[in-house]
């Protein structure tokens, strides 16, 4: 008796297309759904957009040094109590333009926590310059 093997069966190739067209699919559905208006932005003022009466008086000056230490009009004074001491400088001058002047060597986020410090404080204008 003789027993005849099945023929082997010829394997289906698997198109590409529908798997290309469902990533397609998600991709658009994750960029509807996706909201990009959430982002914090820290308002700056340009010299332009200042008073003549603010321009006459000195800035008040935070300045971030490379090791993270901070001084405020040239006075070392902490990260907690910046906002303090600012709120301080600014209640007898309101008016006054807060600069923050971080060194060369700063990290970004460094600067960006400073700012967010700052900005606590309240002040009328808030710059960021080069030291």
């Amino acid at each position: 008796m003789h027993i005849e093997a099945p023929a082997p069966r010829r394997r289906a190739l698997i198109s590409l297309t529908p798997l290309i067209d469902v990533v397609f699919i998600l991709l658009i559905f994750f960029m509807l759904a996706s909201s990009f208006l959430d982002w914090s932005a820290v308002t700056l003022s340009t010299p332009s957009s200042q008073s003549s009466a603010a321009e006459d008086q000195l800035p008040l000056a935070v300045r971030i040094l490379p090791g993270g230490e901070l001084r405020l009009g040239g006075e070392p004074v902490s990260a907690e109590r910046l906002v303090i001491a600012l709120r301080e400088q600014l209640a007898v001058e309101p008016t006054r333009t807060v600069v923050v002047q971080p060194a060369g060597e700063v990290p970004l986020q460094t600067v960006v926590n400073v700012l967010d410090r700052v900005r606590e404080a309240e002040p009328v204008s808030l710059r960021l310059s080069r030291e």
